[in-house]
């Protein structure tokens, strides 16, 4: 059956006719359009990967600016944008209970498929078990400023709502999950690692103010605004200063599993899941997004802060960043 290419909002709240992205595509020229406008939006994320590492390389600004770099990102700059994206949107989970639901069962899924990868018998021998313990996050992190740009762009105001429902429920518990692996292999102390991860602070923190009401006055908002504008930016760029492919290379199969859980199992499973639940367009097509969108960029982050391989994550989230242009038009291509 020809696909509809249908476009979930044509109009924005002022009555004005908005682009949108064809998000149900099955004829060749319409899937090549949205291939290339999910390319056009992943295209500033890799850019600012690339200006980090030629920066690093050849400038002065060298692996000890980018140590500092990573520091404020990740103790100040990144907490700030967590917060503010959970609590600027009230979230209504009687109305989006199916696609909490569903985002959890997907959210579990893909944490169950990226701790199994040691202890399959076809893949442990060929993963060091403590690149694994950082770069498992990869697999099930997701990139919060993208689904939030998609989302906008799939279906406004609705759009973002949703997304915002599933950031506030799912970024404390992935976040716990990226947490885990780590702490347990360090042997440093579960409990005492959440209790200080400035990630998973500013993430409880924004959904507990959502959910007791909590707004941010006007007059903060753009000074918010711009420190999650600079966290993202410094972020990527201190992902590409810290990235070595060399890294990439030692463990191949490492990152073939965990970029193909992000990437294509992933996507396949949030399909079944819209068709399972029965889920409504527009809750659809944002749970796809969720399921399709690259990694986040604070995995490296993570990784580096927690005395972890950096580098190779940090390739990792150069690979994701790529890869979502494919996923995110395979995610929103699938018929439902």
């Amino acid at each position: 059956m020809e696909g509809v290419g249908n476009k979930i909002r044509d109009l924005d709240a002022s009555g004005k006719r908005r682009q949108t992205i064809p998000w149900i595509t099955h004829g060749n020229g319409r899937f090549i359009l949205g291939w290339v406008n999910h390319a056009q939006l992943l295209f500033p994320d890799f850019s600012l990967i690339a200006c980090g590492w030629l920066l690093c390389r050849y400038t002065g600004l060298n692996r000890k600016v980018w140590d500092q770099v990573d520091s404020l990102v990740y103790y100040f700059l990144f907490p700030v944008l967590l917060f503010h994206s959970i609590v600027r949107s009230p979230l209504d989970f009687g109305a989006t209970s199916s696609l909490v639901a569903a985002g959890v069962m997907l959210s579990l899924t893909g944490i169950a498929l990226s701790y199994s990868l040691p202890y399959l018998p076809w893949l442990r021998h060929h993963i060091d078990r403590r690149e694994h313990a950082a770069s498992a996050q990869v697999a099930f992190r997701f990139n919060s400023f993208i689904s939030l740009t998609l989302a906008d762009r799939l279906a406004g105001a609705q759009g973002l709502l949703l997304i915002a429902v599933l950031i506030g429920v799912c970024v404390p518990l992935l976040n716990v999950a990226s947490v885990w692996p780590m702490a347990r292999h360090a042997q440093t102390g579960f409990v005492r690692q959440l209790v200080r991860n400035p990630l998973i602070i500013a993430t409880v923190s924004g959904l507990l103010a959502n959910i007791l009401g909590f707004t941010v006055p006007n007059w903060l908002t753009p000074t918010l605004s711009r420190i999650g504008g600079a966290s993202l930016a410094l972020g990527l760029m201190a992902a590409g200063a810290g990235m070595q492919f060399a890294t990439l290379g030692r463990g191949k199969v490492l990152a073939v599993s965990v970029l193909s859980i992000r990437h294509l199992l992933l996507p396949l499973v949030a399909w079944g899941l819209t068709r399972a639940m029965r889920l409504e367009p527009t809750q659809a097509a944002v749970l796809m997004t969720f399921s399709a969108v690259p990694t986040a960029s604070s995995a490296y982050v993570l990784a580096s802060r927690m005395g972890y391989n950096g580098p190779f994550v940090a390739g990792l989230v150069t690979l994701s960043t790529l890869l979502g242009v494919a996923s995110l038009s395979f995610a929103l291509a699938l018929p439902r």
